[in-house]
């Protein structure tokens, strides 16, 4: 796509959603390193999250971690949200943190907490009734430590027994969204470790149960873009949960650790043409702000996964196309790399303006005095962070 006005369009009908949990205080597994000014509820959280989409204009919508957002009124924390100029998007479970769930949730060798978990997965989908939203985030931590320790089929069996119940109280404008994880918590057998038993789940259920695509949850030099090609390609690429790794699950800002893997990516995206609102593919960001600022954190991963879906409409696909055709290597990466090595700040900056936004969002941002302001008024009671 070459057309200048074509790719500010494109950019333009883009939507990232911002986590509710990246705004309240994180950390890893030895300390949660809070922060003033963090949000104590729900609602300041969307507070927060209305600010990345005040300065960018491409996050209109928030997701929601339930419990860690549980309020009496749902349908009121959608309304509070559209008084704020954003909306409630996928509501996100957890069967991860109760101490029944040692041993997993719907895998879990006993059928009352397996039954408590399910529970759970339903209640949520009544939260998406109350909130308008049309996705149910789905990630286990189910697994076993050793050899032995409990049936990986039997186990199989009892995950496809809770999906499918899911799927039969999903509204027919709703879907699940299957995450899947390399490892961690359970270190020998994850129940759902990567995209293809995800994605053999969901063919097996129907349309309405689609494949996320967290970047962080793969091992070392994994081709991330040939599974979301291949996912584009059998129409069940539900969305990204978008974040960067060093190591492991590092949950980073997206584009950190290897901006060129992130462009990668979106150029597969943008081949199907998954960019587009109507392809159905959610850009959510899956993000802990350990150590950085809450609301620029957020503000500047929007804005990497701007950059490189830019970069990814700049290819010049009738090239591309006629240099694969005729086996020109060297000619087919250029292309690629010519579009990669493009600067797309200043087209961005320029977008934002006809936009009647500020071109810097992080630099209007910190002008504002939001962060001061809530830093003053937040002051007391507990900080909403990661397990609040």
């Amino acid at each position: 796509m070459s057309d200048i006005r074509a790719v500010k369009d494109a950019l333009r009908r883009q939507h990232i959603e911002t986590p509710s949990w990246a705004y309240g205080n994180s950390g890893t597994r030895f300390k949660v390193f809070p922060q003033r000014g963090v949000p104590r509820t729900p609602q300041e959280k969307i507070d927060d999250a209305a600010q990345v989409h005040k300065y960018t204009g491409v996050a209109p919508s928030v997701a929601l971690h339930i419990p860690w957002d549980a309020v009496d009124d749902y349908a009121a924390l959608a309304e509070y949200a559209r008084e704020r100029g954003v909306r409630i998007g996928a509501i996100n479970s957890n069967v991860f943190q109760d101490e029944d769930y040692m041993l997993g949730s719907v895998t879990n060798p006993d059928p009352r907490v397996r039954r408590k978990a399910l529970d759970h997965l339903l209640e949520c989908v009544d939260i998406m009734d109350a909130t308008g939203s049309r996705d149910l985030k789905l990630w286990f931590s189910d697994g076993t430590n050793y050899p032995g320790q409990d049936d990986i089929r039997a186990r199989q069996d009892r995950l496809a027994e809770a999906l499918s119940a899911v799927y039969e109280r999903l509204g027919d404008d709703q879907r699940f969204l299957l995450e899947y994880k390399l490892f961690e918590p359970a270190f020998y057998v994850t129940d759902v470790p990567d995209w293809g038993t995800a994605y053999a789940h969901c063919v097996r259920l129907g349309p309405k149960a689609q494949v996320v695509v967290d970047t962080g949850h793969h091992a070392p030099g994994t081709n991330i873009e040939f599974i979301v090609a291949f996912l584009l390609r059998e129409g069940r690429l539900g969305g990204f949960d978008f974040n960067s790794r060093f190591y492991a699950d590092d949950d980073l800002m997206v584009g950190a650790a290897d901006p060129f893997q992130l462009f990668r990516i979106m150029h597969e995206v943008v081949r199907a043409g998954g960019h587009e609102p109507e392809a159905g593919v959610a850009f959510m960001l899956d993000q802990c702000h350990n150590i950085e600022p809450k609301i620029q954190g957020q503000i500047r991963s929007v804005m990497n996964v701007q950059e490189a879906t830019a970069k990814a409409l700049l290819v010049d696909a009738d090239a591309l196309r006629k240099a694969q055709q005729d086996g020109d290597v060297l000619a087919a990466n250029a292309v690629l790399m010519d579009a990669y090595n493009t600067d797309v700040r200043p087209l961005l900056a320029e977008l934002r303006e006809e936009m009647g936004l500020d071109p810097d969002p992080i630099a209007a941002y910190l002008r504002s005095g939001y962060l001061e302001k809530v830093v003053a008024e937040r002051r007391g009671g507990t900080a909403a962070g990661w397990g609040a």
